[in-house]
């Protein structure tokens, strides 16, 4: 199986999951999103697809940029991915890929649904 881990080594909940990935003996495709540019709108959106939730609920509500400029919106599923592309550092993390399922594994117990 080809894991992948869309990952930001200065987040401990991301670490926290590689780590979770690499003590049961597998090791993902890092991708540094935050770096990468790695999403687009189409990309994301197949990710939210997999992981089978809104693109809101994939949205870091504790970020001082949500806050100020999204909170409380209402705003359609298209215009958050177009958020989320412009501003990535608002995607809750690490996301981890496994063929057609995703997870976000904030918490690492969550991990363990696609492996």
């Amino acid at each position: 199986m080809s894991y992948k881990i869309y990952h930001n080594t200065r987040c401990r909940k991301s670490r926290g999951g590689l780590q979770y990935l690499e003590d049961k003996g597998i090791k993902p495709q890092i991708i540094e999103y935050l770096k990468d540019e790695s999403f687009t709108e189409e990309s994301l959106s197949e990710i939210i697809k997999k992981l089978g939730i809104k693109p809101q609920e994939l949205i870091r509500k504790q970020e001082a940029d949500y806050k100020q400029k999204y909170k409380g919106k209402e705003l359609s599923g298209e215009e958050w991915i177009r958020i989320l592309v412009a501003n990535p550092k608002l995607i809750r993390r690490p996301i981890i890929e496994n063929g057609n399922k995703a997870v976000v594994g904030d918490i690492v117990e969550h991990i363990d649904d696609i492996l």
